[in-house]
This record gives structure tokens, C-alpha cells and sequence, in this order.
């Protein structure tokens, strides 16, 4: 049940907030929420004709892209379904700085420069104009509401990156405390403050959390560790997003939070591309971004094969976003949500390319396959895994008993060489923490060997 203050938020401020902002939110929103329902091939002509519509624009407006199909000897109307997209070349952070200034439209509105966090190599400086903030501040709305949460309910937002925090002047505090939304810092994490960030959760009593798993993840275990209830808070679901979910993740949030964990996935160059709803599906922000699964050679996948998620964002005509390599691996589906949403889903997402490691002979295995080794040793308190070279694996361990004894070391290396290769260096360090990324995001696998 909504609350009244919920719905002035939802209803007056928030729209009102957009339209001082000139952001156009709520009439996307509202439309999306409309065709959500369509069938998949209402959505497929919808998002074809908007694909159009988008390649005339930016052939017309942005020097990079005019410039690119004269060189190609291609019309915009050359373009017409998401198989044309493979005329086009692919999008990487090359390719954005070297071009920065051709990729802005000459017609564009204020632009306000962005960047990535930089967790898997240099950061992408790219900029964002009113029309894809719009977009994609309507997406994550219309996914929030799946879950029967709205803006203006209560929240408790984890998130680390500097820029979101530095940004917390007075206007912004004005707002957050008007639409009930309260930060935890997540890139400063000490023990003390684990604490108080949960009592935070136990007095806010929030019905929504949105964040990192890791750090909802980190905050659950502690909370058990000390004995602290947390399922009686009434929290109706956990938005998790910007880090790979994993299962053991899920489950304790889910365990010791009390409610149901929804999954997000997408990024700040790249937007939110996909949202879990209740019952399971996680769908396409299908509407606004194009989605392809490419091999490693860039050729399109069919869905239930394992490929690079690639973004055509139909909402960047300011500073486009066409064929964008996000590194990131996922399967399409070619299922129905029993939800009866037409909206495409994903099968799985498998997380960075630099999330998966090379053994020895060149077999690509999912970093899972070390994670775990890690999770079922009762002794291992956190960990970190870098994989330097086919032949060198180095691993932090934050043990529980203070230190790694010689028993731990074996099963580790053990293990890791069973899976790696027998003649594979793994250097185990003991350390009494594991420091989050400059984001506050934590990466427990990351791969220096190129899989390509």
C-alpha cells in the first residue's frame, strides 16, 4: 500500500522536479508502462522504426557519424532493423576519445560530461544531454514500480563513486530528504561504520534498498555476525546494480534482509539495459536500447549462446551511442516472462570479460570456478583474485582466524592449480582487509589475460 506521502512525491514533486530539470521522465515513463505490454512483434516494429528515426538524426547532426556513412557510401535509410547495424562499425573507448568532439550533434542541448569508474582499465570520459537522462532515469522508474515501491517511499541508496557524492550540496540534501532517500558511502567501509550503516537501515526502516551487492552482501553477514535482526523491517525488495550478482549473494541478502533481491544491470555509458521483475524475467529496457550478442570475431549470436552484450542507446542523439562494446558477457533469451510482459529478456548475465580467467592451455573459465573454492572454506572471510598471466594467479585473503595457515595455502593452491593448470604460480597474500575499488565497487575476480 502506497502511502499519501509516496504519492504527492510520485505525483507532484518528482514531476515537478523534472520539468525545473527540463528532463521528460514522466511522459516517458508513462508510455513505457504502456508498451511493456505489447506483444514482441508490436515491440520489434516500434523499436525498428525508432532505430530509423534515431540513424537520420545523428547522419544529419553528428560530424562523426555523417562523416562515417559518406565514407562507407551508406544512406541512413540503409539502416533500417537491428541486422543493418552490422554495416556500422563498433563503438570501444578508442574510438570515443579519439573522436570526442565529432561525436556531439550540432544541434544538441546542454551537455554534462560523465565518466566510467575505470575498474577494468582507463575510465570512458563521454557526455550525457537531457534526452538520455530522461530515458534512462524513466526505465529504472518503471522497474522500481514493478515491484510496488514508487519514488517517495522510503530508501537507503549504497553507492561509492565520488562524483554522486561529491554532488551532495545543499539542493540535493533538500531533495533527498524530500523524497525519503538516504546514502550510505560505500567506498568507506570500516567496521564502525558497517555498524552504524545498519542501525541507519533498522531506524529508517526503508522499503527500498538500492545499491551494490557486495556491499548489501558485506552489511547482511556482518548483521548475522553480531546477532542483529534485519527481516522484520518490512523492506519489500533490494535493487541491486553496477557489480555482478552472484548467488550466494542473493541468498544471504535475501535470508537476512527478508525480501526478494531485484537485479539490475547496465552501466553509466552504457544505461540500464535490463531489469528483473517479480517473477524472475530479466527484461530488456527494450524500448530505448538496441541489444546484440556478438562471438568474439563480432558476428551476431543467436539467443542461447554465450556472447559481448553490444548497446545501440536510441536515446543518445546528442552524443550517440551506436553499436557501444560494453566488455560485458551475457545469453539472450528467446522465452516469454510468465509476468506477460512482451519485453525480450536476458538469460544470464556472466558478468565482464575480465570477470573470466584462462587456464594454462587456454581454456576460458568463469571466475566462479575460483570463487568458489574460496566460499566453501569456512576460514575465508573475504578475498580477492588477480590474474596476472597464464602462469601467475595472485590472491588476497582476509582470513577469520587472523591468518592463512599452511592448511588454507594448500587447499587454495590446490584447488586453483586443479583448475588453471598444475605448473601455475598462485601467490597467496594474508591481509587484515580487502579495499573496494575507487568506486566503492568490490571486484573479486579480475583477469590481466586477454580472452579475445
Amino acid at each position: 500500500m502506497v502511502s499519501l506521502y509516496s504519492k504527492v512525491v510520485s505525483s507532484l514533486l518528482f514531476p515537478l522536479h523534472e520539468k525545473l530539470k527540463k528532463h521528460d521522465t514522466v511522459s516517458i515513463r508513462k508510455k513505457l508502462e504502456k508498451s511493456q505490454w505489447q506483444s514482441p512483434e508490436q515491440l520489434v516494429e516500434a523499436q525498428q522504426l525508432r532505430l530509423q528515426t534515431f540513424i537520420k538524426t545523428i547522419t544529419e547532426h553528428v560530424p562523426f557519424y555523417r562523416d562515417l556513412f559518406a565514407q562507407k557510401q551508406l544512406a541512413p535509410q540503409d539502416v533500417k532493423t537491428v541486422a543493418d547495424l552490422s554495416k556500422l562499425p563498433f563503438l570501444d573507448k578508442a574510438t570515443i576519445a579519439a573522436n570526442f568532439e565529432a561525436l556531439k550533434s550540432d544541434i544538441a542541448g546542454p551537455l554534462s560530461r560523465f565518466n566510467t569508474g575505470g575498474s577494468s582499465g582507463q575510465p570512458l570520459i563521454f557526455l550525457l544531454g537531457n534526452e538520455r537522462v530522461s530515458y534512462d532515469v524513466a526505465e529504472k522508474w518503471r522497474a522500481t514500480r514493478w515491484w510496488d515501491v514508487d519514488i517517495g517511499d522510503k530508501e537507503i541508496v549504497a553507492w561509492g563513486s565520488p562524483i554522486e557524492l561529491g554532488a551532495q550540496d545543499k539542493v540535493r540534501l533538500i531533495r533527498d530528504k524530500l523524497f525519503r532517500s538516504e546514502l550510505i558511502a560505500a567506498f568507506d567501509l570500516t567496521p564502525e561504520k558497517i555498524l552504524a550503516f545498519i542501525e541507519q537501515i533498522r531506524q529508517t526502516k526503508p522499503a527500498m534498498l538500492f545499491g551494490y551487492p557486495s556491499v548489501f552482501d558485506l552489511l547482511a553477514k556482518t548483521a548475522e555476525k553480531q546477532g542483529i535482526k534485519m527481516n522484520d523491517l518490512g523492506i519489500k525488495v533490494a535493487f541491486v546494480t553496477s557489480e555482478r550478482l552472484y548467488p550466494y549473494q542473493r541468498e544471504n541478502i535475501e535470508r537476512i534482509f527478508g525480501c526478494p533481491v531485484a537485479n539490475g544491470y547496465g552501466g553509466r555509458d552504457a544505461g540500464f539495459i535490463a531489469h528483473q521483475c517479480p517473477q524472475g524475467g530479466m527484461h530488456l529496457s527494450f524500448e530505448d536500447i538496441v541489444v546484440e550478442i556478438i562471438d568474439r570475431e563480432g558476428n551476431p549470436l543467436p539467443p542461447g549462446q554465450s556472447g559481448e552484450i553490444v548497446v545501440t542507446h536510441l536515446g543518445t542523439s546528442e552524443f550517440p551511442f551506436v553499436r557501444y562494446r560494453t566488455g560485458d558477457i551475457a545469453v539472450m533469451s528467446d522465452k516469454q516472462c510468465a509476468c506477460g510482459r512482451g519485453l525480450p529478456m536476458l538469460e544470464s548475465i556472466e558478468g565482464r570479460s575480465t570477470d573470466f580467467v584462462v587456464a594454462a592451455d587456454g581454456t576460458i573459465l568463469h571466475g566462479l570456478s575460483l570463487i568458489y573454492i574460496l566460499r566453501d572454506m569456512e576460514t575465508v572471510d573475504a578475498f580477492k583474485i588477480v590474474q596476472e598471466s597464464k602462469t601467475l594467479t595472485r590472491v588476497q585473503v582476509v582470513s577469520k582466524t587472523g591468518s592463512v595457515d599452511q592448511q588454507m595455502r594448500d587447499t587454495i593452491s590446490q584447488g586453483f592449480k586443479a583448475r588453471l593448470g598444475n605448473d601455475v604460480e598462485i601467490e597467496i597474500e594474508s591481509v587484515d582487509d580487502i579495499a573496494p575499488e575507487k568506486s566503492g565497487k568490490y571486484r573479486y575476480v579480475i583477469s590481466k589475460v586477454d580472452i579475445t
